[in-house]
């Protein structure tokens, strides 16, 4: 069996749902969007509280892990990636940010004309209903994705704002999505009357009351169809056998930054050697394919205390976390309503750089070190992240089946110099735990621990513990040189009628959130297409 649309997208996330929205907008358009996984009916995605039991859920991700990793004991670190209407935007932390601006100019640099900030400002502005907009020439309201402050932060945040206060040398900033995220505050989440605001709830689910949109669900595509060098459709696996899904205009890849290349490789697009290898055709011998995987470094400065303030599982919290629930089931407030990381810090570890190159996330809850998804007890938490790792890993096809997960070396800390900032901003993190703001909270620090004191035991508990912020991009990076994947038009390489839309495409990742930055490429993506640029 065969269906005709104009244009294929290929997977529901947040760049699939937001392109697939905007395309139908035009009643001319005929769309056909596929995922591989289920609706997004889950519990656990809409209640932004349970953001840790969501990304856990076996049921909403993909299970997948990274290849054993050297530079950190050669663990295997987890990639969770949704595998749910709404993809990864549907299981995660739901924080909002742009990055730099001057992250954008870097990618215009590169050669990527049109992606600078300026251009690239008025799209992250369209998507945009910003409830704490102070400049309307930098942020939009009205647009579908409603973004705000959440309403009553815990008040561990208070004392983690006053200890960057205390310690000086840094200042407040009111607006990490304005022209200069710097300093300490609280931040924006994508959460709207105590609910998930994602694409797929904010611009897809009123896209599909429209007649030229399809979504099919719990298909999995198995490679794109090329002939003649042009993408023609996909071919996908779903209930009772495969079947054909033909692209009159284009199959848009959005497919995320791990299951882009895949399917790329899949269909005969990739390094040469590597797909001659396992028996596959060459329709394009792209060597960039897979390649330039990066993601954000994380590590975290764990505390426990008896009090009672954070969020947790307790006797003592037990009344409160009660009347939680009461609030949360009928007037869809109070603290189930918050996705815990409400507040954080954007720094420079030197002042000879341009822009901050750490983050401090603050997470007034304790950490689990079994990994149960909610946290019992009390305490709170400050991830420290590198927002620019030089470590470079890659994707490669496990065998010729798209149900074997890719295999992903991702080569995090191999390149030395990711570690001292992020050693730096271990240290610094401890410093604010220890300042007067949290004296009251008698916090008892768990991890690394008093004891991990010098610059050796500090490498050593970062080799055992550090992971990533699970922002993976750039492994179909966008560029004009020979190891670019897509062009500056999202084009791929080689072959006519396809293009890759999602974090694959970063030429380098941002600093911050990815999220946001995957809806703006899906904005000016629709606006190519459609000719509007």
């Amino acid at each position: 069996m065969t269906a005709t649309y104009d244009f294929v997208i290929v997977g529901a996330g947040t760049a699939g749902c937001a392109l697939a929205a905007r395309l139908s907008e035009d009643e001319r358009n005929r769309v056909c969007l596929i995922e591989a996984g289920g609706p997004a009916r889950h519990p656990f995605i809409h209640v932004p509280a349970l953001v840790g039991p969501a990304i856990l859920h076996q049921g909403l991700g993909w299970g997948l892990t990274t290849e054993p990793q050297a530079a950190l004991n050669d663990r295997r670190l987890p990639l969770p990636r949704g595998k749910v209407v709404g993809g990864s935007g549907s299981i995660n932390g739901m924080a909002y940010h742009r990055g730099h601006p001057l992250d954008y100019d870097d990618w215009a640099r590169a050669g990527n004309a049109g992606w600078d900030w300026a251009s690239v400002l008025p799209l992250f502005r369209r998507s945009e209903d910003n409830a704490n907009a102070r400049d309307p020439a930098v942020h939009g309201q009205g647009g579908p994705i409603h973004v705000a402050h959440i309403p009553k932060p815990n008040p561990l945040n208070s004392a983690f704002l006053d200890a960057f206060a205390e310690l000086g040398g840094f200042a407040p900033c009111a607006d990490f999505t304005g022209l200069n995220p710097e300093g300490y505050g609280l931040r924006q989440g994508t959460i709207h009357r105590g609910r998930r605001h994602s694409t797929a709830t904010a611009m897809l689910a009123p896209a599909l009351s429209r007649p030229n949109i399809t979504l099919v669900t719990r298909a999995q595509v198995r490679s794109i169809s090329v002939e003649n060098g042009r993408a023609t459709g996909v071919e996908i696996h779903e209930g009772g056998g495969p079947r054909h899904i033909a692209a009159g205009r284009e199959v848009l890849l959005c497919a995320g930054a791990i299951h882009s290349p895949q399917l790329l490789m899949l269909s005969g697009i990739g390094p040469a050697d590597h797909l001659r290898a396992l028996g596959l055709p060459v329709h394009a011998a792209l060597s960039g394919v897979g390649g330039n995987y990066h993601d954000h470094p994380a590590l975290a400065l764990t505390l426990e205390m008896r009090d009672a303030t954070s969020y947790g599982l307790s006797w003592r919290a037990l009344p409160r976390n009660a009347w939680s629930v009461v609030e949360y089931l009928f007037a869809r407030r109070g603290q189930l309503a918050s996705n815990v990381f409400e507040s954080t810090a954007f720094i420079r570890s030197s002042d000879a750089l341009d822009r901050p190159d750490i983050q401090i996330a603050f997470q007034p809850a304790r950490r689990n070190p079994d990994g149960f998804p909610l946290p019992r007890g009390h305490g709170f938490a400050m991830s420290v992240v590198n927002l620019y790792p030089k470590s470079r890993g890659r994707i490669r096809l496990a065998s010729c089946d798209v149900r074997d997960a890719p295999r992903v070396d991702a080569q995090l800390l191999a390149d030395p110099t990711d570690a001292a900032p992020m050693l730096w901003a271990l240290r610094l993190a401890r410093q604010l735990s220890q300042a007067r703001a949290f004296a009251r909270f008698a916090a008892r620090e768990a991890l690394p621990g008093a004891a991990c004191q010098s610059d050796a035991d500090l490498l050593a508990y970062l080799r055992r513990a550090a992971g990533t912020a699970h922002h993976p991009v750039g492994t179909c990076r966008m560029g004009v040189d020979e190891e670019a994947v897509v062009d500056p038009q999202l084009r791929v390489r080689g072959i006519s009628g396809l293009r890759v839309v999602d974090a694959s495409v970063f030429p380098s990742i941002v600093g911050g959130n990815t999220n946001a930055p995957v809806v703006m490429v899906a904005e000016r993506a629709a606006d190519l297409i459609l000719g509007r640029i």
